[in-house]
């Protein structure tokens, strides 16, 4: 079996786990991984075992690039990748107008480079965008709910993280119910900076501009630190003109290692696309899936 060869771009959370969850795929392996600062280069090839190097051309058949970074380095990384004819996997986790602009500039970039890019490939845009869909195939007409939590939302931490002044942060997403979400923001503060204008940027911040935040001082982040989240979907609605059709799905995961894996799936199928950008939404779910395709329908179907 010729594998395919993944390229992990950064090395947080989610990166770890994105090797976890490739080294246990029976048809992919790790080509190595690409990171920004020269100074963390020859410790995390020590813990990994991997080529590790700041430019992709210098590992070997690279197919297709995981990248395990920030949503708002996404835009900036993903077109060179793409252009140079490497397929790109991100799970870009800002929803609307936001990830509509970014699947435009992957897709002029893809068909560019003759490969497939996969874009808001997490759990949320991503594993549950196709929950909903089904939700809207059963009953077209009606009102899906998106309860997420409670748990650590990574996105917005890394986003709080950014901000000058801070040291370290956690922000954490609770349900109020019927797709309605508080932000619980948990802020240490570096020497000198001042509470106020920290609560000021954060509000401005698209990530939190639609939900009830609340941004609070503390010491230290460990003790409160949990990387478990989930979510529960709940939808009411028509087939035809039967009403009061009900539908949920539900979930509780450890986030970092369930948003790896729908990533290295996604890698899957994006290597299977004609060039273009797509989303988990547009592809089959069995390009997603190890395994030849009369055997994934024998067990599915």
């Amino acid at each position: 079996m010729v594998k395919t060869r993944v390229v992990l771009v950064g090395f947080g959370s989610v990166g770890k786990e994105v090797i976890c969850s490739v080294n246990d795929a029976p048809d992919m392996e790790m080509a190595g991984i690409i990171v920004r600062k020269p100074d963390k280069m020859e410790s995390i090839k020590t813990e990994t075992g991997l080529p590790v190097a700041m430019d992709i051309t210098r590992l070997e058949n690279v197919n297709v690039a995981i990248l395990a970074i920030p949503s708002r380095s996404v835009p900036v990384v993903a077109p060179t990748l793409l252009e140079q004819g490497i397929s790109t996997v991100d799970c870009y986790d800002i929803h609307g107008e936001s990830l509509l602009d970014l699947y435009s500039v992957l897709e002029e970039s893809a068909v560019k480079g003759g490969v497939a890019a996969m874009t808001g490939a997490g759990w949320d845009p991503g594993t549950d965008s196709i929950f909903r869909g089904v939700f809207e195939l059963i009953a077209p007409k009606g009102i899906t709910y998106t309860n997420f939590g409670p748990g650590i939302s990574m996105g917005h931490t890394v986003a709080i993280k950014k901000i000058p002044g801070v040291k370290d942060a956690i922000s954490l997403t609770l349900p109020i119910g019927h797709g309605l979400h508080k932000r619980a923001v948990y802020v240490v503060l570096k020497e000198g900076f001042d509470i106020n204008d920290i609560r000021r940027r954060i509000f401005e911040d698209e990530y939190f501009q639609k939900d009830n935040t609340t941004v609070e001082p503390v010491e230290e982040i460990d003790s409160i630190l949990d990387l478990g989240h989930g979510v529960r979907m709940e939808r009411k609605g028509a087939s035809g003109k039967t009403y009061n059709q009900r539908m949920s799905f539900e979930m509780t995961v450890m986030n970092p290692a369930a948003t790896a894996q729908v990533m290295v799936s996604a890698a899957r199928g994006v290597v299977r696309q004609k060039p273009g950008c797509y989303t988990l939404l547009d592809i089959p779910i069995a390009d997603c899936l190890p395994g030849d395709h009369k055997s994934i329908l024998k067990r599915l179907v």
